[in-house]
C-alpha cells in the first residue's frame, strides 16, 4: 500500500498550479518555482499585442462569431452553429449537467480516475454521480463523462466506441460529454466532425495546447439545439476581448501549432527518459505530461519541494505523481538534479 499524502499537502493537490501555497507549504525553497503540477503548455502563444480598445469596449458580437467561424474549420466541426463559446471549459460542465436534468437525466457517470470537476460539478447541478473504471458502467446512467485522452494517465479510448456509446445514449434521451482538453497532445482522434449528433457534446480548451489558461477561453462542439441552450445560460459577452484576439491569432496559425507538436513531443521523450533514469515507473501520458507511479510519490513530492519544484499529486491515489514540463533548459537541469539526488538518497 503507498503512503498515505501529508496533510500540508492536501491544499496544493487538489487542483494544480497553486504556487502560494506551495510556498508557504515549503517556505525555505529557492526561487524561482518551477511550477510542473499543471498539464498546460510551457511555450505559450507568441500573440500580437492586445489592442487597448479590447479592455475598454464590450467585445463585439462579429469577433465572437469570427472565433466561432474559425473554431468550426479548425476543430472539423459542422459550422459555426455547433460552436459556444466559454470562459473555459470548466464554466460548461454544470450548465451541460444542467442540459442533462432538464431532459430527464436522474444519475450520472464519470469514466475514472479522471479530471476531478466533471464529477463535483454533475453533483453541484443535482445530478447523482458514479465514478466507473469501464466505458461500459457508463450504460446505466442518463449522463457520461469521458475525457479523452484522459487526464491523468493519457488513456485513449476508442472513436467508434464513444461513437456507438453516443447512439445508445440517444435511444433514451441522455447526454454523452467527451473532454478532447488534451486531444492536441496525445493519440486520440477528436470527434468534433460527430457533433450533429444530438447525445454528443465535446470539450476542448484552449489554455493547456496554446498555453495559455489565464486567458480563460474554452470550446463546447455540440448539435446547435444543444449550443443553443448553452448560449442562453452564458449570457451575452461570455468571451472577453483580449481572448477574442488572442485566439482567433492562434487556431488561424498552423505553422505555430505543426512545429509545437513535434516540440513537445520531443521534450515528452526527454521527460520520460530523465524519470527512467532516476528509477521512476512510467505509468502514462501525453506530450504535455507524464503519470509516474512509484511507492514514494509522497516523499518524492516533499524532496522536490523543498527544491522549490512543484508536481502534482493525488490524495485518492498517493502512489501516483504527475510531471508537466519545464519551461526551459535551467528548469530542466534544476529538475534532473533534484531527481538524481532523490533517486541516490533513497538508495543509500
Amino acid at each position: 500500500m503507498g503512503e498515505t499524502v501529508p496533510e500540508k499537502a492536501q491544499g496544493a493537490i487538489r487542483h494544480g498550479g497553486n504556487l502560494g501555497k506551495a510556498r508557504l507549504m515549503f517556505p525555505e525553497a529557492p526561487e524561482p518555482w518551477i511550477d510542473l503540477s499543471t498539464g498546460i503548455n510551457p511555450h505559450s502563444y507568441p500573440h500580437s499585442p492586445v489592442p487597448a480598445s479590447a479592455f475598454a469596449r464590450l467585445p463585439e458580437p462579429g469577433a465572437a462569431e469570427e472565433l466561432k467561424q474559425l473554431a468550426a474549420a479548425h476543430f472539423g466541426a459542422p459550422s459555426a452553429s455547433h460552436i459556444t463559446l466559454s470562459p473555459g471549459t470548466q464554466m460548461l460542465m454544470p450548465l451541460l449537467a444542467q442540459i442533462a436534468l432538464s431532459r430527464g437525466a436522474k444519475s450520472g457517470a464519470v469514466l475514472s480516475p479522471a479530471y476531478a470537476e466533471h464529477a463535483r460539478t454533475a453533483r453541484m447541478a443535482g445530478l447523482i454521480v458514479t465514478e466507473v473504471e469501464n466505458l461500459g458502467d457508463l450504460s446505466a446512467h442518463d449522463y457520461a463523462v469521458v475525457v479523452n485522452p484522459n487526464n491523468p494517465d493519457g488513456r485513449v479510448t476508442d472513436r467508434d466506441a464513444l461513437l456507438s456509446f453516443a447512439d445508445s445514449m440517444r435511444g433514451k434521451g441522455g447526454l454523452l460529454v467527451v473532454d478532447e482538453a488534451f486531444v492536441e497532445a496525445g493519440g486520440a482522434e477528436s470527434l468534433a466532425n460527430a457533433a450533429d449528433h444530438d447525445a454528443l457534446v465535446v470539450l476542448r480548451s484552449f489554455g493547456k495546447f496554446y498555453g495559455m489558461a489565464g486567458v480563460r477561453l474554452g470550446f463546447a462542439i455540440a448539435h446547435p439545439d444543444t449550443t443553443a441552450a448553452l448560449d442562453a445560460r452564458l449570457g451575452p459577452w461570455a468571451v472577453s476581448g483580449p481572448a477574442l484576439h488572442i485566439a482567433t491569432e492562434a487556431l488561424a496559425d498552423e505553422e505555430w501549432q505543426s512545429s509545437m507538436r513535434l516540440q513537445l513531443a520531443k521534450e515528452a521523450l526527454r521527460m520520460n527518459d530523465l524519470l527512467k533514469k532516476a528509477g521512476l515507473e512510467i505509468a502514462g501520458g501525453t506530450s504535455l505530461f507524464t503519470l509516474v507511479r512509484d511507492k514514494r510519490a509522497t516523499a518524492l513530492f516533499d524532496h522536490l519541494g523543498k527544491r522549490g519544484i512543484l508536481v502534482r499529486v493525488f490524495d485518492e491515489r498517493p502512489s501516483d505523481i504527475r510531471f508537466g514540463l519545464p519551461g526551459s533548459e535551467a528548469e530542466w537541469q534544476r529538475l534532473e538534479a533534484a531527481l538524481l539526488s532523490f533517486n541516490h538518497a533513497s538508495k543509500v
